[in-house]
């Protein structure tokens, strides 16, 4: 599905490109029989997934696009259809011209807490709905929430998450979605309820009033570790809002504000006042928050009447958070979640940028199996080098200083060349080796994860191979590590400071520079972004 003009099911349109991601690509398309302009995607899932695993990821896409569709809210986006092209199933959505709320922090800094309140209160509303209807979203974070000019708050990927979890993914216990918007209980393989959504908010409107995700660390053991063992971060200049995030963010599930009492503390915030506790609806926010339970009779939030016991479910937490994040997970680390997924429309966008004033903003690291570009927004609307829709010089350069992953330890020995790139300093790591993981830049530590080998015309770090994602050629497409096959989109060549993709010609690019993470495809242009030392 990569020719526009093409019919799907004999009533889409293609016309351009909103969006790819690991496992899926977003279209603009028309809808010749309503006249009408929609967004459809589709999954590319990863190679090495057999013929069951694909019929069962494609029946659970169409029934959790099913589900998603029985939503009716002005908060959510609506799900129109769900049709089969050439075998793979492709769900039909409203189309949104808009700007996520990631993208917004990004390029104005922090919102008032007024403002914030605003879009919390939209973002509650479809939560509300959706949980009323029976779907949990499972992925609520500041780049699922889509911003139109005129106002409208809406809350996108209803399901989608749960839908591209493959058999073998939830065989294993691997998780799906943004690992810093992940509720605790999620992490110590509880099943998740709508006071999981719903902590994700909180960590959503903590990043909208704040600038930075709150339990985001410099790698994914660390970050999973920091949710769930550490209380949460003091938020910064939130003013009515406190009292809310500090009750959404409580560790266990039941010392979280209800959906009810939620809605009554951002109703004031938007009022810019903040209420004092009734009986009838206390905030519930524990003075000494402890990490989840783990289905015993004494959690580590309980008292304690055994200091080796508490010790022993501390370490219980503690092997569940670095098993998880160790022992196969499929994670990527990606910066900004629009990173990767969003590309100019030609003719430009159709929402007016926001200012491009620096402010910080926290990378996130995202589960690959999941990374897909938001399935009903506008292209992103954050400012670029470029505004005429031509071809952008490079992925934007941003010099803040922003948490870099950190994945493995020294090994001098170990053969192959590290890639440093001019922008950062920092170098490209392969992670743990996890299949389908998008390359990033992390500090330099010399571990075999960022120690590349050139050789057959490929770049291999981990046993693996350096991948363009897809075989695409579209800049922003992510710079993956996945089974080595042979294929042309394997095929790397390191020319002078440039890391070429043979099959494209185009380089592999640090998108956002010094404080981006993921690598992406871009067209060569000379840039630091893009300029690698290799030693």
């Amino acid at each position: 599905m990569s020719d526009e003009g093409r019919l799907i099911a004999g009533r889409y349109r293609v016309l351009d490109r909103i969006g790819r991601g690991g496992m899926a690509t977003v279209w603009r398309a028309r809808d010749e029989s309503l006249a009408r302009v929609v967004a459809v995607k589709q999954l590319h899932p990863q190679p090495h997934l057999d013929e069951s695993e694909l019929a069962t990821l494609y029946e659970r896409t169409r029934r959790e696009a099913r589900s998603a569709a029985r939503i009716s809210h002005p908060n959510v986006v609506v799900v129109h259809d769900v049709v089969d092209d050439e075998g793979r199933p492709v769900i039909v959505m409203e189309y949104v011209p808009s700007v996520t709320l990631a993208e917004l922090v990004a390029a104005k800094g922090p919102l008032a807490p007024s403002e914030a309140a605003r879009i919390g209160v939209g973002v509650l509303a479809a939560l509300r709905a959706a949980h009323g209807a029976g779907v949990l979203h499972r992925d609520v974070k500041p780049a699922n929430v889509l911003l139109t000019e005129g106002g409208r708050v809406v809350l996108t990927d209803f399901g989608i998450a749960q839908a591209v979890e493959t058999p073998g993914l939830t065989r294993t216990g691997q998780l799906v979605g943004s690992v810093d918007f992940m509720a605790p209980e999620r992490l110590v393989g509880a099943a998740p309820g709508p006071e999981a959504d719903l902590w994700a908010l909180g960590a959503t409107l903590f990043q909208a009033v704040d600038g930075r995700s709150p339990f985001l660390r410099r790698s994914v053991t660390e970050t999973m570790y920091a949710i769930a063992m550490e209380p949460p971060p003091e938020v910064r200049d939130a003013g009515g809002l406190t009292p809310l995030i500090r009750g959404l963010l409580a560790p266990k599930p039941e010392d979280r504000l209800s959906g009810e009492e939620a809605e009554r503390l951002l109703s004031a915030a938007m009022e810019d006042r903040t209420p004092v506790a009734s009986a009838s609806a206390p905030t519930q926010v524990p003075p000494d928050p402890g990490p989840p339970q783990l289905n015993v009779t004494t959690g580590l939030g309980a008292p304690r009447k055994d200091r080796s016991r508490r010790r022993t479910l501390l370490l219980a937490v503690t092997a569940v958070v670095v098993a998880l994040a160790t022992a196969a997970l499929v994670l990527t680390l990606a910066q900004d979640p629009e990173n990767a997924t969003a590309d100019p429309l030609p003719g430009g966008g159709t929402t007016p940028a926001p200012s491009s004033s620096p402010a910080p903003s926290s990378p996130s690291p995202t589960v690959s199996s999941s990374d897909s570009p938001t399935p009903s927004r506008a292209p992103s609307a954050t400012p670029s080098p470029s505004t005429t829709g031509g071809q952008q010089d490079s992925a934007p350069e941003n010099k803040a200083t922003a948490p870099a992953p950190s994945v493995g330890s020294p090994s001098p020995s170990t053969p192959g060349r590290t890639l440093v790139v001019a922008a950062s300093g920092k170098c490209l790591s392969s992670g743990a080796g996890t299949e389908g993981l998008q390359l990033f830049q992390s500090a330099c530590d010399g571990s075999a994860s960022q120690r590349w080998q050139f050789t057959e015309g490929t770049a291999r770090a981990a046993g693996k191979c350096m991948t363009v994602a897809g075989g695409s050629s579209e800049d922003r497409t992510e710079i993956q590590l996945s089974t080595c096959t042979g294929s042309a989109s394997q095929r790397f060549r390191l020319t002078g400071t440039q890391l070429v993709a043979a099959e494209s010609a185009k380089c592999v690019d640090i998108f956002g520079g010094a404080s981006g993470t993921g690598a992406v495809l871009w067209e060569c242009n000379g840039r630091d972004n893009q300029t690698w030392t290799a030693s």
